[in-house]
């Protein structure tokens, strides 16, 4: 079984992973090294937990309306669980986070990836 993610997914991840790298780069250069790492966390979890629900909801082919439907909402259930996992994971083990780049990268590239539906197929 291969898991090819579509051309609207390839562009938003590469959106994703350019505004995840320009941010490393502002808060590298404003707050330092912790402000690129915690730019670069914040980008991570959000184009992790996106590739974990593309995963998922594309695994494996629909057969009818309802299996496509529950696993689409089960993909969304387990973005929001990686989601959420992700952002208590950083701010409870790293206590050096830049809050402000952090979270600010993480709703840039989360935004992003809702952008996937405006995306044309080629």
């Amino acid at each position: 079984m291969s898991f090819a993610l579509s051309q609207p997914i390839r562009t938003v991840l590469r959106w994703q992973l350019l505004a995840t790298a320009l941010a490393i780069v502002v808060l590298g250069w404003i707050a330092g090294t912790h402000g690129a790492i915690s730019a670069a966390l914040g980008g991570a979890i959000s184009i992790t937990a996106g590739l974990a629900a593309a995963w998922f909801a594309l695994r494996k082919p629909a057969g009818d309306p309802a299996t496509a439907v529950t696993s689409a909402l089960i993909a969304e259930g387990l973005k929001v669980f990686l989601i959420v996992a992700g952002l208590a994971a950083v701010f409870i083990l790293y206590k050096s986070v830049v809050a402000f780049g952090f979270i600010a990268t993480f709703a840039i590239t989360t935004v992003l990836f809702s952008m996937a539906l405006f995306v044309r197929e080629t």
